[in-house]
């Protein structure tokens, strides 16, 4: 009966986990990223940023004018990935954590819900190990990337969910889509390729954060 139970149990887990969820594994930029993370003698920081291209392409310490800031972003990186090295988050016992994730995710062609169960199990891990989690908003992507009609539909949803859950649980959501884009769709000014951001962008993003830092004493 118990090997019956074991055999139910391994094929539950199984079931479980989809290919969305190593992708990250098959990333050299990552498995560099995160050996170079391991490397870093910081042992604190206040604030850190946790995300894929969009959050790497930010110098946040000179950005923002602040010390102990540490930039966790890797290109190319889905929420998986993040939910496998947030122990080098949790290790500089932040006080804060800017989190940005998802469009990666959706253009691996992720279903929207199970992007959204990613995200908050990573918002839930932070909670409970007493760092205070900042929800950013996906960002729409332009016509310059792919699929654009097809994606920033599914952007919105995501959102919409993400906002809601933050609500619900007293979490400070950015929604950053409200000056970097415009009818659904991220502005041409904002982007360099579609997708990536300007220093225009970084500048707009910067100033939407200071609000947010300066409430927590940061």
């Amino acid at each position: 009966m118990r090997t019956v139970f074991a055999i139910l149990l391994f094929v539950s887990c199984a079931a479980a986990q989809t290919s969305y969820d190593s992708l990250f594994r098959k990333s050299t930029v990552y498995k560099n990223l995160t050996a170079h993370f391991e490397l870093s003698r910081i042992q604190r920081a206040d604030i850190v940023f946790l995300g894929n291209s969009i959050t790497y392409g930010g110098n946040w310490s000179e950005l923002l004018g602040r010390e102990k800031i540490v930039n966790r972003g890797i290109g190319g990186d889905n929420l998986p990935g993040m939910l496998n090295r947030l122990h080098q988050v949790l290790r500089l016992n932040p006080k804060i954590c800017f989190v940005m994730g998802g469009i990666n995710d959706l253009y691996t062609d992720a279903p929207v819900k199970e992007v959204f169960q990613r995200y908050t199990q990573l918002i839930d891990s932070l909670r409970a190990h007493a760092v205070t989690p900042v929800i950013q908003s996906t960002l729409h992507v332009n016509p310059k990337w792919k699929r654009t009609e097809e994606k920033n539909p599914q952007v919105r949803i995501l959102n919409d969910m993400l906002r809601q859950y933050a609500v619900d649980r007293s979490i400070t959501f950015i929604d950053l889509n409200t000056l970097l884009s415009a009818g659904g769709v991220l502005k041409d000014e904002y982007t360099t390729d579609g997708v990536h951001l300007t220093p225009a962008a970084y500048a707009v993003w910067r100033d939407m954060l200071e609000s947010v830092l300066k409430k927590h004493g940061l």
